[in-house]
């Protein structure tokens, strides 16, 4: 008996170093990653690529917000944090180094079933109303806007969750930050986009892969892009008029015709400069992952960016 017991010990003793390696490998193997939702579409397609050449590699990928990402990264929950916005002064005091890795831009956002959509596709809205409308609070009608007899009032819906697009669409409003922001608050790009898509007198904000299908490239369904009357004289000229179609925006986002912001860099961060597995991906992201950015509904990062990008984790 006491052989037997030996023996049962001995083979457990064993199994259970057999486990535990194969644990600690897979942590090994494993890159963690949250963050923006902004990049969120575009990390699960170059995920997916990477893993078909690596198969031993695993990407655990999960969205939340550029600000969970940054908190994430720097408090060691993850390797990689997605932040679609600049790096503040106090997270590069905190160790965070960040590579940008590709494009892309917020967009104001109207339900299909507005009240005035004709007018507001052909005149679109000005700058100052967005800035009444999210930093300074005014009520407003949407006939306000459009200069007609509309009396229904505008219900003004942004982000919860601490994220990219609400600080970059905070910049883009006078240099604010998202806490700025007045609105009904949702959480998430999904969250927003569907706010506005239930409410037939709502505007929002998207960033450009949760405003546009993915498949088609038009606006989702329930949710109209809304145009931005940048000169301020009334109405959308040819030059302005890029909202129709993703990919028409998307030129309009790589030649500077849609500004900066809300146009932005898209940043993989990590704390410190990266090593190891988290480097490799990084590294793969800025060189043979580039082939993907443009089929994801993104846009691509100047050549000589990229070089610049490439040379910081060497």
């Amino acid at each position: 008996m006491r052989v037997a017991w030996s023996a049962v010990l001995i083979i457990g003793l064993l199994l259970s170093t057999m486990l535990s390696g194969c644990i600690d490998n897979t942590e090994e193997n494993t890159i963690k990653v949250s963050g923006a939702w902004a990049l969120y579409p575009m990390v699960v397609k170059w995920g997916e690529e990477y893993q078909k050449i690596h198969p031993g590699v695993r990407i655990d990928l999960s969205a939340g917000g550029a600000g969970k990402g940054m908190a994430d990264v720097l408090g060691g929950m993850v390797d990689l944090g997605m932040v679609s916005r600049e790096i503040y002064p106090v997270e590069i005091e905190k160790g965070a180094f960040w590579v940008a890795v590709t494009k892309d831009a917020v967009v104001a956002t109207v339900n299909e079933n507005n009240p005035a959509l004709e007018e507001l596709m052909s005149k679109g809205i000005k700058k100052q109303t967005l800035i009444d409308l999210w930093i300074t609070g005014n009520k407003a009608t949407w006939g306000e806007v459009i200069g007609a007899d509309i009396t229904d009032e505008i219900n003004v819906y942004t982000r919860s969750d601490a994220c990219g697009a609400a600080q970059t669409w905070a910049k883009f409003l006078g240099d604010h930050h998202q806490e700025d922001l007045r609105g009904v608050a949702v959480y998430g790009d999904p969250g927003l986009a569907e706010a506005v898509r239930q409410d037939s007198l709502g505007i929002g904000y998207n960033n450009l892969n949760f405003a546009y299908d993915a498949k088609t490239g038009e606006p989702v369904a329930g949710i109209r892009v809304l145009p931005i009357d940048l000169n301020r004289n009334g109405f959308i000229d040819d030059d302005e008029n890029f909202y129709g179609a993703k990919f028409e925006l998307m030129e309009a986002i790589a030649t500077g015709a849609y500004p900066s912001p809300p146009a932005r860099d898209l940043n993989l961060v990590t704390k410190g400069t990266p090593t190891g597995l988290t480097k490799e991906f990084i590294a793969w992201c800025l060189t043979d992952g580039q082939k993907y950015v443009t089929e994801t509904g993104y846009v691509p990062l100047p050549e000589e960016k990229l070089e610049e990008e490439r040379k910081k984790i060497e």
